[in-house]
């Protein structure tokens, strides 16, 4: 199709030839065959600001590649780069041993042969719907209809009257929301809509309390609860049985699978409800929900995404935000107790 559509183009320019100056010696048949075919076309779409520079046909600034394909794909690419095994041969000899009437067989050599493979990131898991025997680099886009193994093949799951999207992230489960409960996991009510110095008091008594960011109730969608940490601690526990807070080491380990742009991976991206700044390729989809300070005051909203771990460091406790422009996640053990946080919950093991 495009060679044919460089033909009518070619003679588009011809009929409009009286916008340009062309020397009244130039003679159409460029290769001298006697026909005027597409390389004299395209020797006339020259004059015009237009070349082929690759001799395919079409004119270059309508070719995908001016060039050539390489075995990967790229244009002007240089070939497969990986080096990987193909095949290992293992060389065995045998021996009849004659007075017990036997064969000996032994390995004598072996030998491996290596081959150059192309960079084809994909899901390698065999057990996910979109699995692709061809790749040789995890890209963590693997899906499952029914949902992972790793989360029991489970997509949502229901607490406390909100069904909560789940998302596996190497071996761990996580819920891919901000929790937005009100009660412990045994049906006690946590303490809500407290004004700022009931929510600053409530460090004398370790009592649990929870908020929606500026005590408006239309944030709840979009950004779940913010609990102080003496909610995160309490028996009752904020996660449903099955499910916790996690841990300190739990959430390292969650960054370290997704390298050194996990906070741009665990983001939600332009594309998502709520929107952030983040590629959101890992599934964990967090948002900027913001904090609510230890004297009660809410700040960060729309930029920072505070998130609990179930973790003691002294009289404060580790959190991790991510943040607005930023693609790392940031780790403190300094966050008061006080503060108000988002949550989420991740499976037992």
């Amino acid at each position: 199709m495009k060679r044919i559509l460089v033909m009518f183009c070619a003679v588009a320019v011809v009929m409009n030839a009286n916008a340009q100056e062309v020397s009244a010696t130039y003679d159409p048949d460029v290769d001298g065959d006697n026909n005027i075919g597409v390389t004299d076309l395209l020797a006339l779409l020259s004059l015009f600001s237009e070349n082929d520079l690759d001799d395919d046909g079409i004119w270059d600034s309508q070719d995908d590649c001016v060039g050539a394909y390489d075995e990967c794909g790229v244009c002007n690419g240089p070939g497969p780069q990986i080096l990987g095994i193909d095949t290992i041969i293992v060389y065995y000899d045998s021996l009849y041993a004659e007075a017990i009437d036997e064969w000996w067989v032994f390995e004598v050599d072996s030998d491996t042969l290596l081959t150059y493979l192309c960079e084809n990131p994909g899901c390698m898991d065999p057990t996910a719907d979109n699995y692709d025997p061809y790749a040789i680099e995890e890209d963590n886009s693997c899906f499952w209809t029914e949902g992972s193994p790793v989360c029991d093949f489970q997509n949502t799951y229901t607490f406390d009257g909100y069904t909560y999207e789940l998302i596996a992230i190497g071996d761990q489960c996580w819920f891919a929301e901000n929790l937005r409960t009100e009660h412990y996991a045994n049906g006690d009510a946590i303490p809500g809509e407290l004004s700022n110095s009931e929510w600053w008091n409530a460090d004398d008594t370790n009592l649990g309390a929870q908020a929606v960011y500026n005590n408006d109730a239309s944030n709840l969608a979009d950004y779940g609860r913010l609990y102080n940490w003496y909610a995160v601690d309490d028996a009752r526990s904020l996660c449903p049985s099955g499910w916790h807070v996690p841990t300190d080491v739990e959430y390292t380990e969650l960054t370290d699978f997704l390298g050194g742009s996990a906070g741009t991976q665990m983001k939600s991206s332009p594309s998502d409800n709520p929107a952030w700044d983040g590629t959101n390729t890992s599934g964990f989809s967090a948002v900027a929900g913001g904090c609510r300070s230890s004297d009660g005051g809410f700040y960060d909203g729309g930029s920072v995404g505070c998130f609990w771990s179930s973790s003691p460091n002294g009289t404060n406790a580790w959190f991790r935000e991510l943040s607005s422009g930023d693609s790392g996640v940031y780790r403190s053990g300094i966050y008061n107790l006080r503060v108000g946080g988002s949550v989420r919950c991740v499976r037992d093991e």
